[in-house]
């Protein structure tokens, strides 16, 4: 059988007719436009500007850095700061406490479980009155510009599920992420650097990192278009976008049209949405020729950039290093930034392993809030830092005074927001004694999506993507509330 043919045969009805209708749209949009919105004429452009449903409301937020640390901070170790449980050292934990809650198997064989104090010295900051860590006193100085959620929960208590479900809404893998959703839903600000890019950090210490992989950037359902553009840590930042040795910009030129051409022959054809995906990126790497060397490029940056920063700076592919290329990429447009920085799961040697994460991290959050402040960007852009859950206050393995471990914790964790229009020097939510319930103000990845997508000028119940005969939407069918507490 003919391909096409074949290709036509394998669509069910819904498809064909729910193509059919979205073409009609198009066709007509295209017909009144000529061109799309970036100057080059096909149906393709048009479907896609014709889909984008831009802002329900102004955004407060125009642009996301997000800093995801992979694995669970512990956060009675850096910001829920629980001083009665020095009398508890090396007590059980109460079943009153626990209240049946399910266990890893990393802790479940245990015969105790074993009360595990902090052994990091607190101290309040700011006006907030805002408890933080010793280990981390550059971000001490800024908390009064940033946001801390302390009641964070998810249902998740496993780091792929979890991490999914932070990024994505759901703890199956393959749905679009938040970065995604941005794009698709406000564009891009720049067409010759990505809209969605993503930074894998190197952490100093890499005693126990986890795997993470594409499926947290992947666009799922959405067009193609709206994936993560991975940027490398070391190296060129982007493997094959440079012409090939002997091959001159204009021949690449006229071969790319070429295939333009033919891919363009082909969609109006078939309508595969991923023969635009690959329109788009033939054309987004050529462009990217020439902005991304001058993106990468830190020579050019003063001697303050490093005196605030910190001499981790010229460490490429470092956490530091990876963002001032973020706050490099929000002055040139790029919407949405994802840097992850890997080694939080401490399930042993917090002792060890704490310190050397908050040395990566603590210079660099608050230089990125100082700097982006200086610069009149603050405002417009918003910083998102956590992880995908918490740990337990009780120990994992053997415990001391001096070190301990600690297991996943799914009922509580902190999150921190800076900038973008969330309200700096807010402290929201309450955990009990031990950092294990929230006793007040609840807060589920849902609403923090909600939340997150009102700053970005979205009704998270109104931004929706037909798929599979289903609005389909970033915070999912379960009820989910913006928290206006977190919105300046």
């Amino acid at each position: 059988m003919n391909p096409l043919n074949e290709l036509i045969c394998q669509q069910t009805r819904r498809h064909f007719l729910g193509r059919g209708g979205g073409f009609m749209g198009a066709a007509a949009f295209a017909a009144l436009c000529g061109t799309n919105p970036t100057g080059r004429a096909g149906v393709a452009g048009a479907a896609e500007t014709a889909l984008r449903l831009g802002p329900h409301f102004a955004p407060r937020a125009k642009r996301v850095i997000y800093l995801h640390m992979v694995g669970g901070p512990a956060q009675m170790d850096l910001y829920d700061y629980k001083p009665q449980m020095n009398e508890w050292f090396d007590k059980d934990l109460p079943d009153s406490i626990r209240q049946g809650q399910r266990l890893t198997t990393m802790t479940s064989g245990q015969k105790r479980f074993p009360i595990a104090p902090s052994k990091f010295k607190f101290a309040q900051h700011g006006q907030s009155g805002m408890w933080v860590t010793e280990l981390l006193p550059h971000t001490a100085k800024v908390v009064d510009e940033m946001c801390f959620i302390r009641s964070m929960h998810t249902e998740a208590i496993n780091h792929e599920p979890a991490i999914s479900y932070m990024q994505t809404g759901n703890q199956i893998t393959g749905r679009p992420c938040l970065g995604s959703w941005a794009s698709y839903g406000l564009g891009s600000m720049n067409e010759n650097l990505p809209t969605f890019v993503v930074l894998v950090a190197r952490p100093s210490n890499t005693e126990q990192v986890q795997a993470i992989s594409a499926r947290l950037w992947s666009s799922g359902y959405l067009p193609g278009e709206h994936a993560g553009v991975s940027f490398r840590a070391g190296g060129d930042p982007i493997l094959y976008i440079n012409n090939p040795a002997g091959v001159p910009a204009d021949v690449r030129r006229q071969t790319l049209d070429g295939l333009r051409r033919l891919n363009e022959l082909n969609y109006n054809l078939v309508h595969d949405p991923e023969t635009h995906t690959r329109i788009e990126q033939y054309e987004l790497a050529f462009r990217m020729q020439s902005s991304v060397p001058d993106l990468t490029d830190l020579s050019q940056e003063p001697a303050s950039t490093y005196a605030l920063y910190g001499d981790q700076a010229k460490n490429s592919g470092s956490f530091t290093h990876t963002v001032l290329l973020a706050r490099r990429m929000v002055e040139r447009g790029v919407r949405f930034i994802q840097i992850y920085h890997n080694n939080w799961d401490h399930h042993g040697n917090v002792a060890g392993r704490m310190p050397d994460q908050c040395r990566d991290v603590d210079q660099a959050c608050a230089a990125l809030i100082t700097d982006l402040k200086q610069r009149g960007l603050l405002d417009e852009t918003l910083i998102i830092w956590g992880g995908e859950f918490g740990r337990t206050i009780y120990s994992q393995g053997g415990l001391s005074k001096e070190n301990y471990g600690r297991d996943h914790h799914p009922r509580c964790y902190t999150m921190w927001m800076a900038g973008g229009g969330a309200r700096p020097g807010t402290i929201y939510g309450e955990t009990d004694d031990f950092s294990y319930n929230i006793v007040k103000d609840p807060v589920h990845i849902h609403d923090f999506h909600a939340t997150v997508l009102r700053l970005l000028g979205f009704d998270h119940e109104r931004f929706t993507y037909k798929y599979q005969g289903l609005d389909q939407r970033l915070t999912g069918v379960e009820p989910a509330r913006v928290i206006d507490a977190l919105i300046a």
